[in-house]
């Protein structure tokens, strides 16, 4: 079976294969239909593009990192609003909008790491946090991850994963949040850019608090395409219910394993698209086409 994975990241952001790591991975898989999505930046799509086997299609897009009203009333010691995320898809890259907020958010990310690494350095002296964007490729888009990376490397922690559960956790003493780009304005700016939008694992309860269904109403109302229903930090209950709202609302469901290579433990196309799902999604696009190797 021809597999299709839509959610995806290279060395580009926070994934460790490179855009043409990735792709050989993906086609070693049986994934005929892959989407480069790193985090705020369209960095890898050429050269991801430049190495696609013969018949093996890539959809170029984005994953933009946002904050959301929760959708329920502001309680004491409840915030309202969270921090998510939203996949855009064969958006033009050109796109002014776009281009602007993805240099603000990748400057974003570049003071966050930094302060984090003096955070953590305060308590844990064996990283040097002035080193930490040694790790960092030149034209990467910085994230925990790589901060991460540098921890294990320390010998702070013993993996990438130990670190996200501790240290980098949201909340924890080391955290420092960014200024991220409203929700509604992301789907407002992949839908002029000629994109099309899904959000992204809505319900990843274990990474911490999620928004109610409630948010994904709002949302379609002014150009919501699709939502990632089977993804591996969604159980089971969670998939049912996100299918039955895509069902009420319009969405287009789709399946990503959110593949970072050994940052993560999940491995390309452990969770997948139904092709129907794909084709609908790429009928709404307009800002840029899908490419198949020759």
């Amino acid at each position: 079976m021809a597999l299709i994975d839509l959610h995806t990241h290279s060395t580009v952001s926070d994934g460790t294969e490179t855009p043409e790591e990735l792709v050989a991975t993906a086609a070693a898989a049986g994934v005929m239909t892959l989407a480069l999505t790193d985090h705020d930046t369209t960095g890898g799509w050429e050269r991801a593009a430049a190495v696609l086997p013969r018949g093996m299609r890539l959809v170029r897009g984005a994953e933009f990192s946002c904050v959301s009203p929760t959708g329920r009333p502001e309680t004491p010691g409840d915030k309202a609003t969270v921090s998510v995320h939203v996949l855009g898809y064969l958006f033009d890259p050109e796109h002014p909008a776009i281009v602007a907020e993805q240099r603000r958010l990748v400057a974003e990310r570049v003071e966050r790491l930094r302060a984090m690494a003096r955070n953590v350095a305060v308590d844990h002296p064996q990283l040097d946090a002035e080193r930490v964007f040694d790790l960092v490729p030149e034209g990467t888009t910085p994230g925990r991850p790589h901060l991460g990376r540098a921890l294990v490397a320390a010998g702070v922690v013993g993996s990438v994963n130990e670190a996200f559960a501790s240290i980098l956790r949201t909340g924890s003493k080391y955290y420092v949040p960014k200024s991220d780009t409203p929700v509604e304005r992301a789907v407002e700016m992949i839908v002029e850019a000629g994109g099309v939008a899904v959000f992204a694992h809505p319900l990843a309860r274990r990474r911490g608090r999620v928004i109610e269904t409630s948010v994904l109403a709002d949302l379609a109302r002014i150009g919501l395409a699709g939502v990632e229903v089977d993804h591996p930090d969604h159980d089971p209950a969670d998939r049912e219910l996100l299918r039955g709202v895509a069902g009420e609302l319009g969405l287009v469901p789709t399946g990503s394993s959110d593949f970072h290579g050994t940052n993560k433990t999940t491995p390309i196309a452990a969770e997948t698209t139904a092709p129907e799902a794909l084709e609908e999604l790429l009928a709404k696009a307009t800002g840029a086409e899908v490419l198949e190797g020759a």
